[in-house]
């Protein structure tokens, strides 16, 4: 039987394997692309990155296409950020709940010789570096893998440990993982971030609380769906009063982005329809 959460349970999380499979589709189904990853498919192993080549469509059903779109609208505006961020001089990148993410391995300003932690539960972690190694994909420079179990370690200890420094601001992303937490654990690790130096800032998602009868059939259905993997959904916000829980914490600038924001930006006029019902936010100290 799965322990309560898997990301406690010693083997790596199949919701990262599932994103990850739906971010290598989105590179052979849909077009144009809307998160340009040329390393989706080399880390998911050659046998799985063949068996997607040979039928995508296998990937293609209404839920499928639904995930789809919820993955790919939230790492394109995750990395504009890292890119805005970049831009305005940050050089320490964190990506929270890593799983299969490829951001360290073809990021675009590496002539900058950033450092970029990668934090995942410990099982999901070795699991990714043996895909990275049989991939043959090269680990870059500055690039540090750090293994957290953010329900019973302290983020800010091991990332000191491994040489992040907290007199430098930092750009972090986190997906995929607040609703798997407690909001006491979730709040802990946003307090952390908040109490790091002006120009920091970090892109999260989150499960809203549902308000319609769509909402409800589209909750209801997520939730089932992850909890039979053994990664059950433990926290939900309604989106106003999360970011007043934001703000308090000395958050200077707090979006909110919802499906609608997500896809006038991202979505708009695709002859496909494409639309997305994502809900993150991003704060900037």
């Amino acid at each position: 039987m799965p322990s309560d959460n898997i990301l406690q349970s010693g083997v790596p999380s199949r919701t990262a394997l599932q994103v990850a499979t739906q971010r290598a589709v989105h590179q052979l189904l849909d077009r144009p692309l809307i998160f340009d990853d040329p390393l989706a498919l080399r880390i998911l192993g050659r046998a799985a990155a063949d068996e997607l080549r040979e039928d995508p469509y296998a990937q293609n059903e209404p839920m499928q296409r639904g995930l789809r779109a919820l993955v790919v609208g939230r790492s394109r505006l995750t990395e504009d950020e890292f890119i805005r961020a970049a831009a305005a001089g940050i050089r320490q990148f964190v990506v929270l709940g890593a799983g299969l993410d490829t951001f360290a391995y073809r990021n675009p300003f590496r002539a900058l010789k950033p450092r970029i932690f990668e934090i995942d539960h410990p099982s999901t972690q070795r699991w990714k570096l043996q895909l990275l190694e049989e991939a043959g994909i090269a680990v870059p420079e500055g690039v540090i893998h750090l293994p957290v179990d953010f329900e019973s370690e302290t983020l800010a200890e091991r990332l000191a440990a491994a040489g992040f420094d907290t007199s430098l601001p930092a750009c972090f992303s986190w997906l995929g993982v607040t609703m798997y937490l407690s909001e006491e654990t979730m709040m802990a690790l946003l307090r952390f971030v908040a109490g790091l130096p002006r120009g920091t800032s970090i892109t999260f998602d989150y499960q809203k609380q549902p308000s319609t009868p769509i909402e409800h059939v589209i909750n209801q259905t997520m939730r089932e769906h992850v909890a039979a993997l053994g990664e059950p959904m433990i926290s939900a916000f309604e989106p106003q009063v999360l970011r007043e829980k934001v703000a308090a914490l000395g958050f200077g600038e707090v979006e909110l982005w919802d499906g609608p924001l997500i896809n006038a930006r991202y979505f708009k006029r695709r002859a496909d329809g494409w639309t997305t019902f994502s809900h993150l936010v991003c704060s900037r100290i």
